[in-house]
């Protein structure tokens, strides 16, 4: 039998939260969810940078054009190979004519306005993919590190595959339409949390309002870098298919959100939804430390054991992010299929902690079984069987005797 234990908010009410669920609850009562949002995005994720809790999710794992957000994924494999010292940032590329012609102003698209048949350091290169979100400065990389824009993209796929983005394709290094070149918001958050974690030493690229390369100066087309949102990266992307999206992240004291939206109408629109997601993300919910690593977060009834019960313990520290005002919507559960038969090992995982509510994903993780339960003797396992045959006996005839609801 599945057993739940859920509703009392057990350990987190002593952790000083018990007040803002009795203010949230009363809050539910008078108008509904406070803390519900909607957004014009077609698709979209919003996910704590720590805890990777997320928020809110909108066909977060549909694959979607991603665009030029998809150069993320280009400035990491070259990150990567700066890390590795396997290039350096005043290496000296060439820019081809087809790059020039694919990427650069006589394409139409975004560019660095290189020349071609020029020679261009990395480090101009990243800004320029970076800030200018240059195709043709995508392409040059490309060319230079692989051969070919074709043979980066299979370099960009195996990097991909590492770093855990299971929903992603790339064909090119730009981001431009190809029914093969896809990724998801989730992946993309991934991508984003990985570029902040691996690379502090080139993160701050992504906050550059601008930056001037053969004498013209472009502005980052970010919106939240111009907006008081503590905002300090990543990259915008458009096409007519994919339409206007971005992956930005924020940061605020000591919590950094990761916001990514895709399928918007217009700039104005994507500087408006993305403002007011990660400014909802920070006002309604905050991190709190809900248990300790070797904490007991509930006790799951045994069976045939020498002892009743035994502790569920959780095996690392438990940091969530919750709504700074739980309704009554929220949801704490401890979930095992019990009683739990006799003998258990300390260490055992027997149970979920289930973490839960409107908006958020739902959030899992194991327990533990916190000392051994020996299994009962024979003389022991003869006397619970009798007893519970007379108690369980004892049960059903309360239950049967008990006052059945009248039919409606």
């Amino acid at each position: 039998m599945t057993r739940t234990t859920t509703g009392d908010f057990f350990k987190i009410l002593r952790r000083g939260l018990a007040a803002s669920v009795v203010a949230a609850v009363a809050a539910t009562a008078a108008g509904g969810t406070a803390w519900a949002i909607e957004t014009k995005a077609r698709e979209a994720l919003l996910m704590d940078f720590d805890t990777e809790t997320v928020m809110f999710a909108k066909d977060a794992d549909v694959q979607m054009p991603p665009s030029s957000m998809s150069k993320l994924m280009t400035t990491y494999v070259v990150f990567d190979m700066l890390k590795q010292g396997k290039l350096k940032m005043d290496d000296i590329f060439s820019v081809s004519e087809n790059a020039w012609r694919k990427g650069g102003a006589a394409s139409g698209g975004s560019t660095m306005f290189l020349e071609p048949n020029s020679q261009v350091t990395l480090e101009e290169l990243l800004h320029g993919i970076i800030i200018q979100s240059g195709n043709d400065a995508c392409i040059v990389v490309a060319e230079n590190v692989s051969g070919s824009e074709a043979a980066f993209a299979q370099l960009m796929n195996r990097e991909a595959e590492k770093i855990g983005l299971t929903n992603s394709n790339f064909t090119n290094a730009t981001g431009l339409p190809d029914p093969d070149h896809y990724m998801t918001a989730r992946d993309l958050a991934t991508l984003a949390k990985r570029i902040i974690l691996d690379f502090p030493e080139y993160y701050d690229i992504y906050s550059k309002t601008e930056y001037t390369y053969n004498g013209i100066t472009q502005h980052n087309r970010n919106p939240l870098l111009y907006m008081p949102i503590d905002a300090d990266g990543l990259k915008t992307g458009h096409t007519e298919v994919a339409g206007y999206g971005l992956t930005a992240s924020a940061k605020r004291a000591e919590r950094r959100l990761i916001l990514v939206v895709n399928g918007l109408d217009s700039t104005k629109e994507r500087a408006q939804e993305t403002q007011q997601l990660l400014d909802w993300g920070f006002r309604t919910f905050e991190n709190r430390d809900l248990f300790d690593k070797g904490e007991v977060v509930e006790h799951a009834e045994v069976w045939l054991g020498e002892a009743d019960t035994v502790p569920l313990v959780i095996d690392q520290d438990l940091h969530l992010t919750i709504p700074r005002q739980p309704s009554d919507e929220f949801r704490v559960s401890v979930v095992y299929d019990g009683p739990i038969s006799a003998p258990i090992q300390q260490g055992q995982q027997l149970a979920t902690l289930v973490v839960e509510g409107p908006e958020m994903e739902r959030q899992t993780v194991p327990l533990i079984a916190g000392e051994d339960v020996p299994k009962l003797g024979f003389v022991g396992r003869m006397g619970a069987a009798a007893k519970h045959l007379v108690f369980g006996a004892a049960r059903q005839a309360m239950d049967a005797a008990a006052p059945q609801p009248a039919e409606q």
